[in-house]
């Protein structure tokens, strides 16, 4: 019985091992036992990105990629001529929106309103900065004289080239130009204009009026047309010039306040710098070769309403014909300058001079 018992036994414990070895081996199987986990990157979308633009880089280009014709854009169809006007029409008035030029009323309110303001700021800044700089403005006087140059000399007539005076004496087209011109520059100094404005000077010293109010008008001294003598234009109306003996008015340039020559008149001299001296002969100065002190100072022009500068008229009697001279006059005196080789025209000035028969 007991051999009996023990092969009966037997098959069982043959079972219960197998069990036990298939439960061993599926225990064995196990993912998370016998096989290693696999840990899944994240790449960057852009390194895909770049990946999948190098594999189009390299993949041939089909055949209808290289049909250009269709990558163009289709040409809009054409508008009639009512179609534009219809259009044009909507744009201005649109009756559906209500609105003018794409516009609401509102939105034109608003930018009328904004505009408006706008302009109107701008205008009134404009009003006081321009209040504020004419305050601080004297209309007499200028704030800053530190810096005043010695005067400037010019010449009347002028040529069409500038200070060129040529002509033939036997054509009156050639030299009537300049008649014109001397004409034009004498007529404030007429005499009976000169008598009415002005007041006569005896005295040859400045013409001081500083005792006055600021605001107040000054007198200015008569210098009559007369005085030019044969430069005058009376009797000879051509200024001497169809005779082939022409006449130069000169001029200083007006300085507020400026004393010329500290006490002394400013002389003017001419000279012949091209051409010869004895070619171009004696010169003839009216009234005479200075500016008289009587005329000194120039108060402006708001005040000095009258003011006519004074003149010296100079002429060349004997100048020979057909010949080309440089002409130069100078001031002479006290505190002039008339060798700045800046300024042509500071204290001097040059001109050329040719008559023909």
């Amino acid at each position: 019985m007991s051999d009996e018992n023990s092969r009966i036994m037997e098959p069982n414990a043959t079972a219960g091992g197998a069990d036990e070895q298939l439960h061993g081996d599926d225990l064995a199987n196990a993912p998370g036992d016998s096989e290693p986990k696999v840990e899944l990157e994240m790449v960057p979308a852009s390194v895909v990105e770049e990946e999948l633009e190098e594999l189009a880089q390299h993949q041939p280009l089909e055949r209808e990629d290289l049909d250009f014709e269709k990558w163009k854009p289709k040409p809009k169809p054409k508008k009639t001529f009512s179609q534009k006007i219809t259009e044009t029409k909507r744009y201005l008035w649109n009756p559906e929106t209500r609105e003018f030029m794409g516009r609401s009323g509102k939105s034109w309110s608003l930018i009328l309103l904004f505009y408006s303001a706008l302009y109107i700021f701008l205008a009134a800044m404009f009003a006081a900065c321009m209040w504020a700089l004419m305050w601080s403005i004297n209309p007499y006087a200028p704030t800053y004289n530190d810096r005043v140059m010695p005067p400037g000399m010019m010449m009347s007539p002028r040529g069409p080239n500038g200070f060129d005076i040529v002509f033939n004496a036997s054509d009156r087209n050639t030299w009537d130009k300049y008649v014109k011109a001397l004409e034009a520059s004498l007529n404030p100094y007429d005499d009976s204009i000169q008598e009415q404005r002005n007041i006569n000077c005896t005295q040859s010293v400045y013409f001081k009026q500083d005792d006055k109010e600021e605001s107040a008008e000054r007198k200015a001294c008569q210098f009559k047309r007369s005085s030019l003598g044969k430069c005058s234009g009376d009797p000879d109306r051509s200024f001497g010039y169809a005779l082939g003996k022409p006449c130069v008015l000169l001029n200083m340039n007006r300085i507020l306040g400026y004393l010329p020559g500290q006490g002394t008149p400013i002389n003017v001299t001419c000279s012949a710098k091209k051409g010869g001296p004895e070619n171009l002969g004696e010169i003839e100065f009216f009234p005479e070769s200075i500016f008289n002190l009587k005329y000194y100072p120039y108060y402006g022009k708001r005040r000095h309403v009258n003011y006519t500068n004074p003149l010296v008229a100079v002429r060349f009697p004997r100048v020979q014909q057909d010949i080309h001279f440089s002409v130069q006059c100078k001031l002479n005196g006290k505190g002039i300058i008339n060798d700045s080789p800046n300024d042509r025209f500071l204290g001097s000035i040059t001109f050329s001079l040719e008559v023909g028969a």
